[in-house]
């Protein structure tokens, strides 16, 4: 029994003839009354009484009568809910994004995309790298945007920023005032990092070790303005992106570091192996694009 089988049973009870819904539907009398028979031997029940001219439904004719009805209804109302989404009327996307990303960035991004997309939505979960990688890998969220490198093995990604990270010292620190830092100069101060959810703050613990000490970090969070006051209260120092440099308060100051620069590289994944929706898949074919034309 296929769709075809039942929608050709509703028209019969529509004319209650095989010849008129043979004629509306374009196809022989013939057929239509082989399709019928063809149901009634898969069902094992008779659909309708043929004692007389007039076709009269059978108790279990009305029974499918009444599910046939539903099961089209459905079929025609998932029709339509695809070619919503093929035609990207709807949908919705889950993004994981850093707390330490210019709060600028990607909104722009999906503003820009609503425009195009008024009825997609979004859920924008912000995390450390470490917890969004877990999550699209999970399927919790569909994309991420994370600090590279990623699990060459799992995601699928492209790269899409590269940027220093700076020095941030109160104005009052010894250092406030040179152009550029040394980083092995900073191995008796107090750090303040993001926690451990965030590759950032890896990415730092292992520069300093190339350069011969083990950062003493004295506090943890996960929101850099956060980070920024504790700077600015003489609690110890950070390092954060230029991007984020900024939107620092006159409170604090960035300062270049050198020997070796650190530098991040923040990059867009998905799973390799993974269902992506229309709208997932047009979010990313969009945003690469925009990306291309604002690094460009």
């Amino acid at each position: 029994m296929d769709i075809k089988h039942l929608q050709y049973f509703i028209e019969v009870t529509r004319f209650n003839s095989f010849t008129k819904a043979a004629e509306h539907l374009y196809i022989t009398q013939p057929t239509i009354s082989k399709m019928i028979k063809n149901l009634e031997t898969e069902l094992g029940v008779d659909l309708f009484e043929r004692s007389g001219k007039k076709l009269i439904l059978t108790d279990a004719g009305t029974v499918l009568l009444e599910q046939a009805k539903l099961i089209e209804k459905a079929f025609n109302n998932l029709q339509s809910e695809l070619d919503n989404l093929l035609g990207l009327k709807k949908g919705h996307v889950r993004i994981g994004l850093p707390p330490i990303i210019d709060s600028r960035f990607f909104p722009n991004v999906i503003g820009r995309f609503h425009e195009h997309y008024p009825d997609i939505t979004f859920q924008l979960v912000e995390d450390g790298s470490k917890k969004i990688e877990d999550d699209v890998e999970k399927n919790d969220l569909d994309i991420g945007v994370v600090v590279l490198p990623t699990k060459e093995e799992l995601f699928h990604h492209f790269s899409f920023l590269k940027e220093d990270l700076k020095l941030i010292v109160p104005p009052s620190h010894p250092l406030a005032d040179r152009k550029e830092v040394q980083l092995e100069e900073l191995s008796e101060e107090s750090f303040i990092l993001f926690n451990k959810d965030f590759v950032l703050r890896d990415l730092i613990i292992s520069s300093c070790n190339f350069v011969g000490f083990n950062p003493k970090i004295i506090s943890e969070s996960s929101q850099w303005d956060f980070i920024e006051e504790m700077v600015a209260c003489k609690l110890g120092i950070t390092l954060l992106p230029d991007s984020i440099c900024s939107h620092l308060n006159d409170n604090v100051r960035p300062i270049k570091i050198v020997n070796p620069s650190i530098y991040w590289n923040l990059a867009i994944i998905w799973r390799k192996d993974q269902y992506l929706s229309f709208a997932a898949k047009e979010w990313l074919r969009f945003t690469k694009e925009q990306l291309s034309i604002e690094t460009n």
